[in-house]
């Protein structure tokens, strides 16, 4: 797993070995993506310019799961915003300016697929958040990928 990373952008990559379409499913397909990610997506689907929500239990709270679907490449490219490490029941992030997440898929040898996150815009997280949004995400783009690679068989 590559996991390069500078103040403002996080970049982690997998292999996974399964077919691109199988790839894509898992990150395009919203239930899909609620299953790996552990948030409950259930009847949604991604679509650009529309936000998908659901309760998403972690550390022994439930916390409220919300992104804006930027952009989708079919089989190449999957894009949302979010607001990173938004965990703090009762406040409202709705004025802070969200990161980027882009998610891009290219063949890889052995009919391997390699999969990359990438998270953008951490300098613009408001600094009493920022270091620790950073932090959590460093680590949790380095487990939600594995989570992808378990959840397609690999």
């Amino acid at each position: 797993m590559d996991t390069r990373a500078d103040t403002d952008r996080i970049e982690r990559s997998i292999l996974i070995n399964a077919s691109r379409e199988r790839v894509w499913r898992a990150i395009s397909n919203a239930e899909e993506f609620g299953a790996w990610f552990g948030a409950d997506l259930s009847g949604q689907v991604f679509k650009p310019g529309e936000r998908t929500r659901g309760p998403m239990p972690m550390d022994g709270c439930v916390h409220n799961f919300e992104i804006l679907i930027d952009r989708i490449e079919p089989q190449n490219t999957l894009s949302f915003k979010w607001h990173p490490y938004a965990v703090e029941p009762g406040v409202d992030y709705s004025s802070e300016e969200a990161t980027l997440v882009t998610f891009t898929l290219a063949d890889a040898p052995d009919n391997a697929i390699l999969l990359t996150v990438v998270e953008t815009g951490f300098d613009k997280v408001p600094q009493h958040r920022r270091a620790k949004a950073f932090e959590m995400h460093q680590g949790g783009w380095e487990a939600q990928l594995r989570n992808v690679a378990r959840h397609v068989g690999n």
